[in-house]
Order: C-alpha cells, then structure tokens, then sequence
C-alpha cells in the first residue's frame, strides 16, 4: 500500500523546497490571518518540535468476506526511519506485523519497525508512538498506521483439542499416540473463534451500547436518524471525490478495488424495519446503527517540520497534542470521549468553540449520541466526571461531515488512522485551524488527538 501511496505524496523537486517551505507557510499564514479574526491561538510549543502529517493513504474499506485485501506496505529504502503499525486480531505467524510486512515489501532489513494493539485505537496508539519518536529526536521520518483483516482471521482449536495435540507431539511411543488419540471426543472439534467480548466484563460491546443508550435515553429514532446520516455524508462525499485518500488496490482474484464498499443509503422506512442484534427484542440498537466487521489498512507520513521541508514536502498538518483515558469497562466502556474532550481541550488552552472539525469513531450510532448528550449535561460533569459544568455543547454540524465508521467501515487496526486523515482533510478543504480526533476502544479506553 505504500509503496503506491509515497508517489501519490506531495514531493517537490529539490530546487524549488524553498517556495514549498514558503507556501506552506503562507498556508499557516491564511490560517493565522483566520485566526485573528476568531481570536484563536498557535499551539506550538517553545524548544519542541513541530511534528508535521505530510499525507495518509488508506485501502478501500470492505466489507469483512467480500474481497479481501493486500496488506504489505512500503517506502523507498532510505524514506523512513522507523514503522509503527497497529492491528487488534493478530495472526501468530505475523505477530509483529509491521516488520513482517515491511521486509515482505522489499523495505531494507535496517528499519526497525514494531506493531502495537489497544484494540480499536491501535493505529491512534501507533501515531502517537510516532509523534513521540519524533519529538525526542530519535527519527525524523516515521510511517504509522494499521491493518486488520476480519475476513481471514485466525480460528482455533478447542483448549481440550489444543493440549491432546501438544502432548501428542511429546508423544515418544506409537502406543502412548495411540493412547492420546482415543481420548479425542467429537466436543474436541469444535473451534474456537476470536472473541468479540470484554474479557473482563464478559459482556459485548453492542449489549453495553444498548445499556448506554437506555441510561442516557437515545430513542431507537435518533439512533436510525443518524445511521442515515452516516451513510449519507459518506454516499455524498464519495461521490464528491472527497475520499482521496483512498488508493485503489489490485486483489488477486477479484481485480482493482478502488472504493469503499459499505457505504449503503437507505432510508428511514427501511431502517425502521430492522430489528434489535444485543438485547432481544427491547434493545433498540440494529445492524444499520452499528460498525460493521471490515477488512482495511491505514498509513500516515509523520515527519519533524524542518525534515518536510528539506525533503520537499509541503505539510498538511500540525499535530499538536492527544491525551489517553481509561474508564470503568462494566459501565463506561464507550463514554470516553466525554471524559477526554475537557482534557485535551484544557491541555491545549483552547475551547470547543474554538475546534473546526470532529471526527469521533462511530462504534455505534447510539454511542456517539450517548457521548454528546453527556457532554451538554452538569449532572454527568458533577456527579461523574467531578467538574463543576458541564463541557458543553458540541456542534453536530462539524462531526464526521464525510461519514464515518457506521457506513466507511471499521476495521479495528486501521481506524485510527483514517480519522486522523479524514480530519486533516477536512480542515484543509474547509479552511479551518483545529481538529479533534476521538476514538473509544475496548477496555474503556480513549485517545483524543489534535
């Protein structure tokens, strides 16, 4: 994937890096004179490096067992200096994927490169590692992002069929193999499939959506409102070409893929129509109000500003600040962004008022509404989040403008990366200075990037 995506970067021919140093800072300049005008600020920070996204490219997101996906990734041997990639469901052959990867696509054997997994903010995980190698002047060059393939992902043997075949193989007699053998009942055969509950709650992440939406009470109407939305955003940006960072891809057997392929508009009648998939039958979260299973991979070039220049790249964007936070996972597993927004936004010094563009991971449509009403509320701000007030209102028409996970797509490993891209995207396109990226994960985690 990357080794396409680095000739769709925006390379300029040494001679003239000096007028793209200038026109990307003209480009701060525009944004600057914007700033006056709103009373914002700059978020640099003095004796810190300005780490800079010179682009993000993503697979086409498809639907988990339609057509797969190639998931290698590369760069011209002496472009990077480190890779970072993120993945949830690992296969045990390609543990680290990211080296696995790398060395398979031809990149020199002395990049070093490790994956990492926070469930669905691993590539949010893997971009802030970068930020960090950056930043403490260990690379100037990292590439991160991630991949998952939920259409091949690894099934196991049962724990009983797991230890009869380990003994076996301790096995030194055809007697004692024989013996082994015989034990074998046919409840032994049946396989154990990647588990998509929270292992500490036991519970899925849909039934805890359906709880969520009970308590802050989200109708089954708001939740279909925005699933519709959702598609429709992603239907009309699509259509728009606004999706540039997807790159087509060439899938064995299936030919050039070139768009995302769960992106379904329907309408509210239809929607209407499908019943609850959790808690049966008074839940009111369905299939069109959930992420789908999705097969995708991700990157971004991150560099230190002064690297982009000098390679000739014209930057896209400052990357700021980010803040992770952990919450109960019984009750508050997907209500991390309410708890984030103030951190990052008071970390930073700026308001919600001062933010662009949203982009918040749509695990589910009743989720991302749960969120926002518990944002707007002084009773969660007191008696949960021990703030005086509440954080405040966040203006809906700013929020995943070109769709989101609910009709894009979500593979795990990947996401990550694909809001952050979207929100750099989006600010250049609209014209505006900040951007917040939310993700929640399993486990009650969240990351907040700006």
């Amino acid at each position: 994937m990357l080794r396409q995506s680095l000739r769709t970067f925006p390379a300029i021919a040494p001679r003239t890096a000096q007028f793209a140093a200038a026109r990307s800072l003209a480009t701060s300049a525009h944004l600057q004179a914007q700033v006056q005008t709103k009373s914002k600020k700059t978020l640099a920070k003095p004796g810190v490096k300005n780490i800079v996204l010179v682009e993000g490219v993503r697979t086409p997101f498809l639907l988990s067992g339609t057509m797969g996906l190639l998931n290698k990734t590369s760069l011209p041997k002496d472009a990077v200096d480190y890779i970072v990639y993120g993945t949830v469901i690992q296969e045990v052959k390609t543990s680290n994927v990211a080296r696995e990867a790398a060395l398979g696509a031809g990149i020199s054997e002395k990049i070093p490169a490790h994956t990492v997994t926070m469930a669905c903010i691993s590539a949010n995980q893997a971009i802030t590692t970068a930020v960090g190698l950056i930043a403490a002047g260990q690379c100037d060059v990292v590439v991160a992002g991630g991949v998952e393939t939920m259409s091949d992902m690894p099934i196991r043997h049962s724990r009983k069929m797991r230890k009869t075949m380990l003994t076996l193989n301790k096995a030194k007699t055809l007697s004692q193999r024989l013996t082994l053998l015989s034990k074998i009942r046919l409840g032994y055969l049946t396989p154990e499939l990647p588990a998509l509950t929270e292992f500490s709650t036991n519970e899925t992440m849909g039934h805890s959506a359906d709880r969520l939406t009970a308590a802050f009470g989200v109708s089954r109407r708001e939740q279909d409102e925005f699933a519709f939305r959702s598609h429709s955003l992603a239907k009309k940006a699509q259509d728009a070409g606004l999706l540039s960072d997807v790159l087509s891809v060439n899938v064995p057997g299936k030919g050039i893929v070139s768009k995302d392929n769960g992106i379904r508009p329907s309408s509210m009648e239809q929607l209407e129509k499908l019943k609850p998939v959790f808690i049966k039958p008074h839940g009111t979260i369905t299939p069109a109000s959930s992420s789908f299973l999705t097969d995708g991979a991700s990157a971004v070039l991150l560099m230190s500003e002064e690297k982009a220049l000098a390679m000739g790249y014209k930057p896209k964007a400052y990357l700021r600040d980010f803040v992770f936070v952990s919450q109960d996972p019984k009750d508050q597993l997907l209500l991390g962004p309410s708890y984030a927004t103030p951190e990052v936004l008071e970390k930073s010094g700026i308001t919600l008022d001062d933010i662009d563009v949203f982009e918040f991971h749509e695990a589910f449509a009743g989720q991302i509404l749960a969120n926002l009403k518990a944002m707007d509320s002084d009773w969660f701000a007191q008696t949960c989040m021990g703030r005086k007030s509440k954080v405040g209102v966040l203006p809906i028409e700013k929020l995943n403008l070109w769709g989101g996970s609910l009709s894009l797509g979500h593979p795990f490993g990947a996401t990550g990366a694909r809001l952050v891209t979207a929100a750099v995207n989006r600010l250049k396109k609209e014209g505006g200075q900040y951007a917040l990226v939310a993700a929640c994960a399993a486990g009650g985690q969240v990351v907040f990037d700006l």
